[in-house]
């Protein structure tokens, strides 16, 4: 259980925090506990941590969208285009911004927290952003958990 809370607690640190690698945490947490069933529920510890930590770098986008910083940014031509394009591959899509997400959050590309931030931006439907952003992350982590298991036991 102790472990399990630990990974929990990590992978919300590392999700607002990018220089704490939660793979990293992986081997070594993976190393120390055996068993398919361990990997699992440690990849759903973690999957679940790191979405806590992804909504609340949506909810700083989303919030912050709105202030004469952004404001400023959005002034120039080129983030202004980009943001645009954006906004209109994902407004109105969910299942387009479902799957973009989806692949950041299993694959890290593109990487997560950019795409967080872009969904908070976007103001992508929770209902979408939450559970697209924790079956990535829970797979992914899942898999490394798995990984190192076999190859350490």
């Amino acid at each position: 259980m102790i472990l399990w809370l630990t990974t929990f607690a990590f992978s919300i640190a590392s999700a607002l925090l990018p220089f704490l690698p939660i793979e990293v945490y992986i081997l070594g947490a993976g190393a120390a506990e055996a068993g398919t069933a361990a990997a699992i529920s440690l990849g759903v510890a973690a999957g679940a941590g790191a979405t806590i930590g992804k909504i609340v770098w949506y909810e700083l986008a989303r919030r912050g969208a709105e202030s004469a910083w952004a404001q400023k940014k959005l002034a120039k031509p080129k983030v202004k285009a980009s943001y645009e394009k954006w906004v209109a591959r994902m407004q109105g899509r969910p299942w387009y911004a479902a799957g973009i997400m989806f692949v950041a959050a299993s694959a890290g590309i593109p990487p997560l927290l950019a795409m967080a931030a872009v969904g908070g931006l976007l103001k992508m439907p929770m209902w979408v952003f939450i559970p697209t952003v924790f079956l990535g992350r829970t797979l992914r982590f899942t898999l490394l958990f798995l990984g190192v298991d076999f190859a350490v036991h």
